[in-house]
């Protein structure tokens, strides 16, 4: 069950995963796989503290929105395949320079990331942010620019292997550009002074090629709403949709076998996303040892999971703002991607500039005895018992930061440290709250904790 909450969301409180394994494992899978989307209760709350997100000029501005959501949706996977998607359909908001833009398309992830994959990548195709950080307003009749097309078919679809080749031709790539013609974002109004305007998609008739078409062995007057259908229609699209999803929500290592397998699943199930998640989930492959803390946490991993698991935000004050901030440090620049590639994942999230910043943040929340949910592990520990071993204390310790698990070799540092306080550590003793806080830093410090 804290497999399934660390990646399906970013994690859960001990008590927490009690609850969910009253309710059960599927049903819970269920739970998550259908977030009830509509207007969070407390967005008012949010409004008022971070009155420069209301009309966010920039991504900068827009970043404490969609970081307050990061940290307290009840419905963690919405934002975990928002997030998902946000990484491989990359808009970046140096260049697009337009928050509330941006928010918008992390709702429309929030909307279409479960769903079938041919109505998201319609609904991306038509999102004006993406039409401008993709040039395709600069895209006319008789001199088509080619970058939509081209990071539709590489990036967003079909993708390309180790030599750079893909299950489509140059010429598809130019043909998908003709056919997205007259698909643009609209003028929109300078921002000053009266704030900025909700962008607008375009589509212009008269800037449109009618003519025929040949795309990935069809031919006809396509359109893009055609060459989006066609698209899904590729084997090479399900394969591509199952090795991402493989490694966002299973291991940095591709298993070839489970990926096939996956893609069979993407096209039995009209490309539902819902669909291929939930095999996922249930799959004896996801829950067996081998894929168990074998995934490197993203900075929005880390951030966002110890954020949730210390608890310590009951209104969205401005400290909970520099949260996305942590993520810049660690190098994941929320709504600001590097590239159309969006972030490699894996181990070049962690560098040993990266690395001191994730241990310090860490080690820093779990200290917070202010905190709600430090106050539940604390609590935690002491039920575990009046007198503890060395042993018992580490046990006690990483079950109370939501069942994690540690290599053996890091156990029994840990353990050494423990019985360095005395052996038995007695719950009731002064410094107890101080060792317990201790020994949740140096856990949160080891190099099991990049791991999910």
């Amino acid at each position: 069950m804290a497999q399934l909450l660390r990646r399906a969301g970013f994690g859960a409180t001990r008590d927490q995963i009690d609850n969910y394994l009253e309710q059960g494992y599927e049903e819970t899978v269920e739970e998550l796989l259908h977030p009830v989307h509509g207007d969070p209760e407390d967005q008012d709350f949010v409004d008022r503290y971070f009155v420069a997100s209301v009309e966010a000029r920039t991504a900068n501005h827009a970043d404490p929105q969609w970081a307050w959501r990061l940290a307290t949706n009840p419905n963690p996977l919405e934002e975990k395949i928002a997030l998902f998607w946000h990484g491989l359909m990359a808009v970046g908001g140096v260049k697009l320079d337009h928050g509330l833009e941006m928010l918008t398309e992390i709702d429309l992830f929030r909307r279409f990331g479960l769903g079938r994959f041919e109505d998201l990548l319609l609904e991306i195709s038509r999102n004006p942010g993406m039409m401008y950080w993709l040039d395709n307003q600069n895209s006319h009749i008789g001199a088509p620019n080619e970058n939509y097309g081209r990071e539709l078919l590489e990036l967003f679809s079909m993708g390309i292997d180790e030599q750079g080749e893909g299950a489509y031709s140059e010429e598809d790539v130019k043909t998908a550009a003709r056919a997205f013609t007259g698909w643009a974002s609209a003028v929109t109004p300078p921002p000053f002074f009266l704030g900025p305007f909700p962008m607008e998609f375009r589509f212009d008739p008269d800037d449109h090629d009618n003519s025929e078409k040949t795309f990935l062995g069809q031919t006809g007057n396509w359109n893009g709403d055609d060459i989006v259908r066609i698209i899904c229609e590729q084997r090479a699209t399900a394969r591509f949709v199952a090795l991402r999803l493989y490694d966002f929500f299973v291991s940095d290592t591709p298993n070839d076998e489970e990926i096939e397998r996956l893609a069979d699943v993407f096209e039995a199930n009209d490309g539902e996303i819902r669909a291929v998640l939930r095999d996922i989930f249930n799959s004896d492959h996801f829950k067996s040892e081998d894929v168990r803390f074998k995934k490197i946490k993203s900075p929005s991993d880390l951030v966002f999971g110890t954020s949730r698991l210390v608890d310590r935000f009951e209104l969205p004050e401005l400290d909970s703002g520099t949260l996305a901030n942590n993520t810049l440090f660690m190098g994941q620049h929320l709504l600001n991607p590097p590239s159309v590639e969006g972030w490699h994942e894996g181990e070049e999230w962690v560098d040993s500039g990266a690395l001191i910043e994730r241990i310090n943040f860490a080690s820093s929340e779990v200290s917070r005895v202010d905190g709600r949910g430090v106050q539940r592990m604390l609590a935690r520990v002491r039920d575990a018992g009046d007198e503890l071993d060395g042993t018992e204390l580490v046990e006690a310790c990483l079950d109370a930061l939501g069942a994690i698990d540690v290599s053996t070799r890091t156990k029994l540092i840990l353990i050494e440290h423990a019985e360095g306080y005395g052996v038995p550590w007695e719950a009731a003793a002064p410094d107890a709250t101080d060792r317990t806080i201790e020994m949740f830093q140096l856990i949160v410090s080891m190099p099991d904790y990049q791991y999910c």
